[in-house]
């Protein structure tokens, strides 16, 4: 769906639409027994879907993305009870890379550095919440696993800005 982001960089990303397969939880995405891999997991099964990456997770109330990829997009998908089949449209956003293990502090403080860029860059805007971007399985050690938080953005709207003299 697009390039990593470099380890410790923020960058800005344009991402593409996209056709999105995705499963919701009540609880956090970090607790442990939330479910979503397995139910996205039967679905692409059952359905003959090809597994991409980087998968997508809202973080509270937990939800996890899986991406057709473009060999399966002419398929007839429809939702089911427990996988829904969306369309999301192209979005900015602003990225972090990150290198180790997936857990809620790895999130929340990447999180942070990307609020603390945006407090500090008069260009854009946030417009959505934070997200998590996993590239990697659950049989990969942690030290090696990338991942990426993401926030939406915009360009700030210019006439909102003062006029310099």
């Amino acid at each position: 769906m697009h390039e990593k982001t470099p380890v410790g960089k923020i960058q800005v990303l344009e991402l593409p639409s996209r056709v999105a397969l995705e499963a919701t939880s009540n609880g956090s995405y970090f607790d442990a027994n939330n479910g979503l891999f397995r139910k996205l997991f039967r679905f692409i099964s059952s359905n003959d879907v090809a597994m991409t990456t980087p998968v997508e997770a809202d973080i509270n109330p937990g939800k996890m993305r899986f991406f057709v990829g473009k060999k399966d997009l002419g398929k007839s998908l429809q939702s089911s009870d427990s996988v829904r089949v969306i369309n999301l449209p192209a979005r900015k956003v602003v990225s972090i890379g990150i290198r180790g293990g997936y857990s809620e502090e790895q999130f929340s403080k990447n999180k942070s550095a990307l609020n603390a860029w945006l407090s500090q860059n008069d260009q854009f805007e946030k417009v959505g919440s934070a997200y998590g971007v996993y590239w990697n399985g659950p049989f990969m050690p942690g030290f090696f696993k990338r991942s990426e938080v993401h926030i939406p953005i915009r360009k700030k709207n210019q006439s909102n800005k003062p006029k310099t003299k």
